[in-house]
């Protein structure tokens, strides 16, 4: 490995288990990665300048990368370097969309963790008021507005309105859940917005709902920002679940 990557070693680890030997790698590199030794964008060393760092094969390197891709915590390609990606929640989402496409009881059941898990963030984000957070969120309400009776945009302002609501936390694993449950979430919006006899007004009272998440999180209403998110939750499974019900199969698959 070159000086350049080696003052101070990037990896602090050596191999004591041979049978793990590409998980040991991968934990190693991935402690670099949480640790903030390596930086999203930065490349990571060759597989035989790894195998070199750590005295393994080039397979076992090899293996460690595809782990370390698999977690969403470096990209590669072919013929390129392995570069460190910015931490985020595509391999969570990538597992809840498997999960809740399996049946209508998954589905139900992710929607409950996002509410359990969101009251939380609804009261951290209006103790905190992150101002990225709330800006995301203020700009996704007029995003809504703007979106009436457009279920795919109207979908896609839902879908950021609550990433704000975890940015102002200032947590990063808040933020990593949040989205990871897009796939979720998604779902959920997508199936709200599919009601045969959907009117504008409820559209309009979605947005409401949403409005008032903001304003009492803008304050630092901690209570009324946990109320306001149970509130939303109530009327928006309500009618989700209606439609999907009645697209279940009886077997329990969508």
């Amino acid at each position: 490995m070159s000086a350049a990557i080696t003052d101070p070693p990037l990896f602090s680890a050596r191999i004591a288990v041979p049978s793990r030997l590409a998980d040991a790698v991968f934990e190693a590199i991935a402690d670099a990665v949480f640790e903030g030794r390596l930086a999203p964008g930065d490349p990571l060393p060759s597989e035989g300048e790894i195998a070199r760092e750590f005295g393994v094969s080039k397979p076992i390197a090899r293996e460690a990368l595809r782990q370390l891709a698999g977690a969403g915590l470096v990209h590669t390609q072919q013929g390129k370097v392995a570069r460190v990606k910015a931490l985020n929640g595509e391999p969570l989402e990538r597992f809840y969309g498997f999960a809740i496409r399996s049946s209508l009881q998954r589905l139900r059941e992710a929607n409950e963790m996002r509410l359990v898990v969101e009251t939380g963030i609804a009261r951290l984000a209006a103790r905190r008021r992150a101002p990225e957070g709330l800006k995301v969120m203020k700009a996704a309400v007029g995003d809504m507005e703007r979106a009436l009776l457009d279920p795919a945009a109207f979908t896609e302002a839902d879908i950021a309105f609550h990433h704000g609501l975890a940015l102002a936390t200032g947590n990063t694993m808040m933020r990593v859940q949040v989205e990871g449950l897009r796939s979720v979430q998604r779902e959920v919006s997508e199936l709200f917005s599919r009601r045969s006899n959907r009117t504008e007004a409820d559209w309009a009272a979605t947005v409401e709902r949403h409005r008032a998440i903001y304003l009492v999180i803008e304050i630092g209403d901690e209570d009324g920002a946990e109320k306001a998110i149970v509130k939303h939750y109530e009327a928006a499974d309500i009618a989700s679940f209606e439609v999907a019900g009645s697209q279940d199969n009886g077997s329990g698959r969508r």
